[in-house]
Formats: structure tokens, sequence, C-alpha cells
């Protein structure tokens, strides 16, 4: 009779694989959505309530607020989940979910999101990307790097005259940022997408 082959279980995470997946994120709100994803990607106990139900909640309205379709009922819910996680959660780690949202809902952050405004450049729905005339030398990079083809403009040649500058289309942009990090001369911005209309 052959014996069932063991799978190797994954090493469980903690607080401190939890804290590592968010300590280069600067955007409260972003900080907060990854904090309770890898929250949400271990299995749970399944003995109360407040995180299981809470937190996937919790997730909903800061991917909302993230989204830049927040409204103030989207925050005051994940204050009432948090402070119910605190109080009612049998884990340190829902406890600890709880402490992290609430200590990041004392920022500004929240107010300013539901302005329009992610001072970080972190959550894509706030930000739009433009390429600067006075710093394009025409080299081509952005548009080589963009997949979605959302880069119009052309690559100078020693023997022409007349280009079409680079510009990029907003209604094709994605906002994935590789022409940001293509662009080597600093041609390309990162704005809030409501300073551009001021433009």
């Amino acid at each position: 009779m052959s014996e069932t082959p063991k799978t190797e279980e994954a090493p469980k995470k903690d607080m401190k694989d939890v804290l590592a997946a968010v300590k280069d994120i600067k955007c409260p709100i972003q900080r907060s959505l990854v904090f309770v994803d890898e929250f949400l990607s271990e299995p749970m106990c399944g003995k109360c309530h407040p995180c299981a139900l809470g937190s996937y909640e919790a997730l909903v309205r800061l991917k909302r607020i993230a989204a830049g379709r927040g409204a103030q009922e989207d925050v005051d819910a994940v204050q009432r989940i948090a402070d119910q996680m605190l109080e009612s959660s049998r884990c340190i780690k829902g406890k600890d979910t709880a402490k992290f949202l609430l200590t990041e809902l004392k920022t500004e952050a929240f107010r300013e999101h539901l302005e329009g405004h992610c001072a970080e450049h972190e959550c894509v729905s706030y930000v739009i990307y433009r390429v600067i005339p006075e710093k394009c030398v025409l080299c081509g990079l952005c548009q080589e790097a963009c997949k979605y083809h959302a880069i119009l403009g052309e690559k100078k040649v020693s023997y022409r005259s007349g280009y079409f500058p680079f510009e990029i289309r907003q209604k094709r942009c994605v906002k994935c940022g590789d022409c940001y990090t293509a662009c080597t001369y600093g041609a390309i911005e990162k704005i809030e997408e409501h300073k551009e209309a001021l433009v």
C-alpha cells in the first residue's frame, strides 16, 4: 500500500512579515490596503466574526478610497471595523491589524484622499504621467517602454527636423509607470490629476 505523499505547508506569516510588506510604502491608504490584504492571505481560526467578516469589508472600503471613489462613510466603516476588531478579536494578529488601521486613520491622508489628493502619489487613480517638453530629448525610450501604446511622438534622427513631440495619451495610459522609470532625462513627471486640469 503506497503512502500518500506529504505536502509541505507554506510557513505561516507573522506580524513581522506583514510589517515588512508595508515598510517601503508611504501612503497610509496603500499601507492599510497591503496590511489587511496580507492579514487575509493566511487562514483564520474562524472563532470570531470581527476578523473574518470585518477585515474583508475593510479591504473593500480601502479599495474604494484608493480608487478615488471613497466617501466619508467608507472611512467611518473602516474606523468602526478596526474598533470592533481591537475589542473583540480573540487573536493577537487580529488585534495588531486593528491597531495598525487605527494608527493610519489618525493621519490626514484619509481626509485628503476624499478630497482627491494623494500626497505620496502612490494611489494611481489620483495621478497622471505627463511629458515635460523642455526636458524631452526625443530619445523614444518612454515610447519603447510603454506596452499600451499610450505615447505618441517621433524619435529624433540626425537627418530630419520638425518632429511630433512626445505626448502621453491619458485615455490609453494605465498608469503603470514604465515610461517614468525608462526616462533617464527626468522628462516625465507624475502629478495629481486635478492639477493637470488647472494647467
